[in-house]
């Protein structure tokens, strides 16, 4: 399973945006001049997560963006499937009822379920509140 563009962007963008609200919304032209992202590829990003309700768009010369909860109410997980849906490395675990015709024969069905049990286990408990924490610790460390 590899993490698309698209999906480290968002983020980055949701990091950029949880660092950044305190005082008035955070503008998508200055989160892509920090993140050195093109600000149309990010208007395509924040859509999705605006539609999903996981930001909220505010108009108008002081408008931008804001989280529509705080950053420990979000986890890597929920953003990733968003932007890149299922996270299973393999077809066959997409579904909630496997119906590969090998699932009782065959052996790497087992490596890839545990592949896929870590994989969710690390992405369902790394909040954004964790990357802000991990961000501010690496700025203390420069």
């Amino acid at each position: 399973m590899k993490i698309s563009t698209k999906g480290r962007y968002a983020l980055r963008l949701m990091l950029d945006i949880a660092l950044n609200d305190a005082d008035s919304p955070v503008r998508i032209k200055d989160i892509a001049e920090r993140q050195q992202i093109s600000d149309k590829y990010l208007e395509q990003i924040v859509s999705n997560l605006n539609k999903a309700g996981f930001v909220k768009s505010l108009r108008g010369p002081q408008g931008g963006y804001r989280l529509t909860k705080k950053p420990e109410n979000y986890t890597v997980g929920m953003i990733l499937r968003l932007i890149e849906g299922n996270l299973a490395p393999v077809a066959c675990l997409e579904d909630e009822v496997n119906t590969c015709k090998r699932v009782d024969i065959c052996p790497t069905l087992i490596l890839w379920q545990k592949l896929y049990d870590a994989i969710t286990d690390v992405v369902d408990n790394i909040t954004l509140a964790d990357l802000i924490e991990w961000q501010q610790n690496k700025v203390k460390n420069l």
